[in-house]
């Protein structure tokens, strides 16, 4: 055991024996032997304790403060295992875990991955725009350690270079960081870190802008829409309308809980899609439930709010009896209750009608109960405050949107005959709307592409 290792020990006995393991306020000692080996920071814990492995570079990893979630990296911790125990089983494991993630046989690229993705003081600080001098240096470190675990695994020791066969691909050199441009650590790096967490988030929000919630935590949605406000033809007052609450909403000035409704097919939900890829730069994330879960909405408040982004609660299509449960639930969560509005979340739901709460015959029978019923729904639909109409798709606007998107595409077609064609889908599919035209055209390119016939 050399000095290095003997003084880590000694120091981690003296850490157990002072806080039993627990989280807290103590000390790490970096192992710089240049000045200043000893500093102290707060609210750091030891996520792991080193083993007697004998390995410099199992060590450099169990020394890791703020990056812990890239230390425990699988990949990672196979080639740890390959180069301090010669392993070839494990060596190749590692190789193809760098192909399963598509870093291309790149030790550095993935390494530099698990960093942009590991959700830290440092990722959160910098994205909040609070990073102070202690964190910095902490994560400083962190790189450090990662530069030389990367250099280590430039090529394979010899003893497993030589049970490899020749035709074994080379995993390529680490030393050279591909996404932060160079060298691992320094003020470079440092810098475009910074700006990275402060423009994408951190941990899963890095990369993820939509999620559903389930069990008391997120998950990102892997495949979500990508279109835009520009593809969403007409119905620009409606977009307006919707994008100005948002710029509200981020900019921390007044803003309103949205209901958008009209009839299906008019850009309701296309339209919430299109801000959130608009403004998720700007840290504009969304949280999708369905109807069934809106009594868990200030479970998932509570949970947003410790969070320094902004989110939208997506509800899509709602629709609620009138003795359901979840009225009252989602009154609760709109106004009135006994929790705070909390700054970062705003509630917006799309409906096909703006009174939510759906009419029963027996409510038109008994004028007492119809009045009682209407001013339940009206309620309701103004906790919105801001309530959006997206109307029905006259012919005008319909062959309008048409033309748009046929010029969009580069149709080529004859408008007259286009147009034509659009009226006889619309008669077919049961009406005129944005999301018909979309699929009309559509249709139309493919068929085009393919030279086939047009059957309407």
């Amino acid at each position: 055991m050399n000095f290095r290792i003997f003084i880590y020990y000694i120091t981690l006995a003296v850490f157990r024996q002072a806080s039993d393991g627990r989280c807290g306020r103590f000390f790490y000692l970096f192992h710089n032997f240049g000045g200043n080996d000893l500093i102290f920071t707060e609210n750091l814990c030891i996520i792991s304790t080193i083993e007697e492995r004998g390995g410099i570079m199992n060590l450099e990893r169990e020394e890791l403060i703020l990056a812990t979630g890239a230390a425990e990296d699988p990949a990672m911790k196979l080639f740890i295992d390959a180069m301090e125990n010669d392993d070839v089983r494990a060596y190749a494991r590692a190789y193809a875990l760098l192909l399963e993630q598509g870093s291309q046989r790149n030790f550095a690229e993935y390494l530099a991955d698990k960093i942009l993705f590991d959700d830290n003081v440092f990722a959160r600080r910098a994205f909040e725009g609070k990073l102070s001098p202690d964190v910095v240096s902490a994560f400083s470190h962190d790189l450090d350690i990662f530069q030389r675990i990367a250099d280590a695994c430039d090529n394979p020791p010899p003893k497993i270079g030589a049970k490899l066969s020749a035709g074994f691909p080379k995993i390529y050199r680490g030393k050279n960081n591909p996404l932060f441009g160079g060298e691992w650590s320094g003020k470079r790096t440092l810098s475009k870190l910074k700006e990275f967490f402060r423009q994408n988030g951190y941990g899963i929000f890095v990369g993820n802008k939509a999620f559903t919630f389930a069990g008391g935590a997120l998950a990102p949605v892997k495949y979500t829409s990508n279109i835009s406000l520009y593809d969403l033809k007409d119905y620009e007052y409606e977009k307006q309308l919707v994008e100005d609450n948002i710029i509200s909403f981020l900019k921390n000035l007044p803003y309103s809980n949205m209901l958008l409704y009209g009839d299906k097919g008019t850009g309701k939900s296309s339209t919430v899609h299109a801000v959130l890829n608009k403004y998720a730069h700007e840290g504009l994330r969304a949280v999708e439930i369905p109807k069934e879960q809106v009594k868990e909405i200030n479970a998932l408040k509570e949970l947003l709010a410790e969070l320094p982004l902004k989110f939208l609660i997506f509800i899509d299509d709602l629709s609620l009896e009138e003795n359901d449960e979840k009225v009252t639930s989602l009154k609760a969560s709109l106004e009135g209750s006994m929790n705070e509005k909390a700054d970062n979340v705003m509630i917006v739901a799309t409906s096909n009608r703006r009174h939510i709460l759906k009419e029963n015959f027996s409510d038109r029978e008994n004028s007492v109960h119809a009045r009682d019923t209407m001013e339940e729904q009206l309620s309701l639909s103004d906790r919105f405050g801001l309530t959006v109409l997206f109307s029905s798709t006259g012919k005008r606007e319909y062959l309008s949107i048409i033309r748009q998107l046929a010029s969009d595409c580069k149709l080529g077609m004859d408008e007259e005959k286009l147009f034509s064609l659009a009226e006889r889908w619309a008669i077919d599919k049961g009406g005129r709307s944005p999301r018909r035209a979309k699929q009309f055209i559509d249709y139309v390119f493919a068929c085009l592409s393919k030279n086939s016939e047009i059957i309407i």
